[in-house]
């Protein structure tokens, strides 16, 4: 296992992307790899500010000839998804990521890489830090806890930023320009209930789904893969062999799609449940052919459990999980291929007194985001459940007149023989809310190929990274003049 990530080119790239994956940053945990960036700027003599969402701001004045250009505004986000695999011992708080090259990629060991957006972060320490670079006047922007609320991106206060032109190291196609996102918004539901006394003479099991590939609810959601919650709660709703829901623990973070889900049971006959789900596993199976190539479904003996959910609290949840929305809503009829709104349930979890669900919607038309939120609403206010709709971001709408797009389509041909993909994202971007701070913003999001974000498949192309970092040089070299 080569773990020599600075052997790599771009070397500087390389170096601080080691660098990072040895500082613990999940979001909310992000005050080492801040202090990280602070002390960077302190040891190159460059202009540093912390505001008070925690974001990380950086200037670096134009090189001798190149002050006529325009003001040039690099950002990535400090925080990474901690994922993992279920049998891999890890705290994303303390340990540092394990990433090592496998052939043609840089990947990690059981658990997210963080090249989203680690390799963003290390691209930009890159450039700072390297004197040789003729570009304009430069700043660099590193936004707090993107992954869990854009808490960073909202905060941002206007009067910060000087610059005119963005460009957003966020994306995970390289040779594609992104000019456009989506919108989101974040459903919370609790259902709280008050356990009772566990029947006496029934069997415990504990019911497992794993294996499935999940990853990111706004990149992978197209890919129709199977949701970990749902394959559990819907072999509950049509089990013929009666049961009691103890607990469930399904999902982890709201932008991933559910990989695994666990719940625990009573029932009268714990082998008569097992073959049910042995068969249950075969369908589900057949149904994600072509899709997922793990699929495990297990129902194994357990320790007793002392409580249950009460058995009506229990069948409204698990008619709430299979009846809701879930997944890709509808395709845009503007852009091919193109996910228009989508929504991801997240989480399911129960603690002994409540249980708490989490959908991420998504969609680049605000109204279809606002009726799907209330659709959703509708169905788990009919379980009884308290429903929250927070967070409402709006998406980041196109300008292909953009100059910086003209620029960089330009520059791209000019290093690689062709024209760069121009596209729009299904994912939130930082652009669309930063562009509602700063709305005179031309804006980009670009960068290297990254597979598999926000779960512990996650794996960046080696050789990607080389072409996403030439590219961003060269566009600071040729970004365009000043008016």
């Amino acid at each position: 296992m080569d773990k020599n990530l600075k052997s790599l080119s771009p070397a500087l790239v390389w170096k601080h992307f080691s660098e990072i994956t040895q500082i613990p940053r999940p979001s909310y945990h992000e005050e080492k790899i801040r202090q990280y960036i602070v002390d960077f700027a302190a040891a190159h003599g460059l202009e540093c500010k912390v505001d008070d969402a925690c974001n990380v701001y950086i200037h670096k004045a134009a090189t001798p000839g190149m002050e006529d250009r325009k003001g040039i505004i690099m950002q990535a986000h400090l925080d990474m998804v901690p994922q993992k695999n279920n049998d891999k011992v890890f705290d994303f708080t303390t340990d540092p990521i394990e990433a090592y090259v496998d052939g043609e990629w840089v990947t990690a060991n059981g658990t997210t890489l963080g090249a989203d957006d680690g390799i963003g972060v290390a691209a930009i320490l890159a450039v700072l830090e390297d004197d040789t670079l003729p570009h304009g006047e430069i700043e660099a922007l590193f936004t707090a806890t993107e992954e869990t609320g854009m808490d960073g991106a909202f905060g941002l206060k206007p009067g910060l930023l000087k610059g005119e032109i963005l460009l957003n190291l966020d994306s995970e196609t390289e040779g594609e320009l992104y000019v456009g996102c989506a919108g989101g918004l974040d459903a919370n539901m609790t259902i709280e209930y008050r356990a009772e006394a566990a029947p006496a003479g029934m069997e415990a099991v504990k019911l497992t789904v794993k294996g499935l590939k999940g990853g990111h609810s706004g990149i992978q959601i197209g890919y129709q893969r199977a949701n970990a919650n749902r394959v559990l709660f819907r072999l509950l709703l049509h089990t013929g062999e009666p049961f009691h829901l103890a607990s469930v623990d399904g999902g982890g973070l709201r932008n991933a799609i559910p990989r695994e889900a666990t719940a625990t049971l009573l029932v009268k006959d714990a082998t008569a449940f097992a073959r049910e789900v042995a068969e249950y596993e075969k369908t589900v199976i057949a149904e994600f052919a072509g899709i997922e190539d793990s699929i495990s479904i297990r129902s194994e003996a357990c320790e007793y459990p002392a409580t249950i959910i009460p058995d009506t609290v229990a069948m409204n949840l698990t008619r709430a999980v299979v009846g809701a929305p879930d997944g890709v809503i509808r395709m845009s009829t503007a852009m091919e291929g193109l996910v228009q709104t989508s929504t991801n349930l997240a989480r399911v979890v129960s603690d002994g007194s409540c249980i708490k669900m989490q959908c991420l919607l998504r969609s680049s038309v605000n109204s279809e985001k606002v009726a799907l939120g209330e659709a959703i609403k509708g169905v788990f206010e009919l379980a009884d459940a308290r429903v929250e709709l927070t967070g409402s971001y709006d998406g980041w709408n196109p300008d292909m007149s953009s100059p910086i797009l003209h620029a960089m389509k330009e520059s791209y041909k000019a290093l690689f023989g062709k024209l760069p993909a121009v596209t729009a994202i299904h994912a939130g971007l930082e652009c669309g809310i930063i562009g509602g701070t700063y709305p005179s913003l031309d804006m980009i999001s670009f960068g290297p190929t990254i597979c598999y974000p926000h779960s512990p498949d996650e794996k960046v192309e080696i050789a990607s990274v080389e072409r996403f970092y030439k590219f961003l040089v060269d566009t600071l070299e040729h970004a365009p003049k000043k008016k």
